[in-house]
């Protein structure tokens, strides 16, 4: 059993914000001092070493600014509250920070995976009526068990070592997504231009069936007491239709969602609300309703091949069509009637199939690699669970 002790940040680190120089006063910008925003900072960012703005030596001396060292652990404290990083280089910030410079007793590094994997008990943490945020007292207040450096180092080479497995994996999944991609472009050429000459269409001329689900939102009653599944936009996951966050709803209100609309293998569903123009092929047995804001696409498959018709949906040319075809902004919403409108274009049956059998193909790869990751990423989350509690 490791010995650890409890410490409170605010004892073992100093913490620090920024602030923001006068936008209107041309002289504080454009300089060379790096100063970075919550925005900069992603789910992947580790060491950040640049900013996408710059201030001048003269926004520092007018306002005050105090920068923070190379190797601070940054910490977003609002908008939103949880991104972190580690400084690779002297910098400066804006108010949306509070970021920690790591005395002898906890290892910066050490500190960052410790933040990264409480992202939801940061939140919980957060006060404020308009918008939440992380105070310095509540940063100051937060308390971590540490052991010794040299096991701090050790756990952060582990930790290290086993993210980047998971990153080398999520690349490769990446790389055989644009492997699709590009043998689509091979196979039938930029649908923007068409230069094969196919045989142009639309997906109202394509589709005898574009419906969507029930315009209002249904009670979950939960998967163990025999509800149906009722999935949104948000179920729609990196190419697949995800059970995991779907409500579940009672026989009763299924009966009559499909009755509305009812989605079935081999149909197509297209996002309509929220994020618009994903689409994705029903390639699964189960059966489930879906809400208004995915649509459902009924095609006649002697004439259009599933697989070829998503990734004629997902590539750049129907996706743009879609985003134009878009209206709002706080409520974005893709209407049927303009859906149908989007144009693409239909090659001969056998060429489509073509392309449907290398798609079977890689996805054979992207299955090993996925159980290959998810494998890792238990062993990471284990990993977090020892070290971090």
């Amino acid at each position: 059993m490791v010995e650890m002790e409890k410490y409170k940040l605010g004892d073992i680190c100093e913490i620090v914000s920024g602030s923001t120089p006068k936008t209107n006063i041309d002289e504080y910008w454009e300089g060379t001092i790096k100063w970075i925003t919550p925005a900069e900072l992603n789910d992947d960012t580790y060491i950040i070493t640049d900013s996408v703005r710059k201030i001048t030596e003269l926004a520092v001396k007018k306002t005050g600014l105090k920068s923070f060292p190379e190797g601070t652990v940054i910490l977003s404290s609002r908008a939103p509250i949880g991104k972190v990083a580690i400084a690779g280089c002297e910098m400066y910030c804006n108010q949306g920070f509070k970021n920690l410079i790591c005395s002898k007793k906890i290892n910066n590094k050490y500190l960052y995976w410790f933040l990264k994997g409480n992202t939801v008990f940061l939140n919980s943490l957060g006060r404020g009526a308009t918008f939440k945020e992380l105070s310095k007292s509540i940063v100051s207040n937060i308390e971590i068990n540490l052991p010794d450096i040299v096991y701090q180092k050790k756990a952060v080479e582990t930790l290290e070592k086993v993210s980047e497995i998971i990153a080398l994996r999520k690349r490769e999944l990446s790389s055989l997504d644009d492997l699709i991609k590009a043998r689509f472009v091979e196979m039938f050429g930029d649908p923007a231009t068409n230069p094969m000459r196919w045989s142009e269409t639309t997906i109202g001329d394509e589709c005898f069936y574009i419906k969507d689900g029930p315009h209002k939102s249904l009670p979950d009653i939960g998967k163990e007491n025999g509800g149906h599944p009722f999935i949104s936009v948000r179920n729609i996951v990196n190419g697949y239709i995800d059970f995991s966050t779907a409500r579940y709803i009672s026989d009763e209100d299924y009966a009559n969602a499909i009755k509305k609309c009812h989605p079935e293998k081999g149909d197509m569903l297209y996002s309509k609300g929220g994020t618009t123009g994903i689409a994705k092929l029903i390639d699964i047995d189960e059966e489930f309703a879906n809400w208004v804001h995915v649509a459902v696409l009924k095609f006649d498959k002697s004439k259009l091949n599933g697989i070829f018709f998503e990734n004629m949906l997902n590539g750049d040319y129907c996706f743009e069509q879609s985003q134009r075809l878009t209206k709002g902004i706080a409520n974005r919403d893709l209407v049927l009637s303009a859906m149908a409108q989007i144009k693409m274009y239909r090659p001969p049956m056998e060429i489509q199939k073509q392309f449907a059998d290398f798609v079977n193909q890689v996805d054979k790869s992207k299955v090993a690699i996925q159980k290959a990751l998810d494998k890792t990423q238990m062993l990471f989350d284990s990993l977090m669970q020892e070290y971090f509690g």
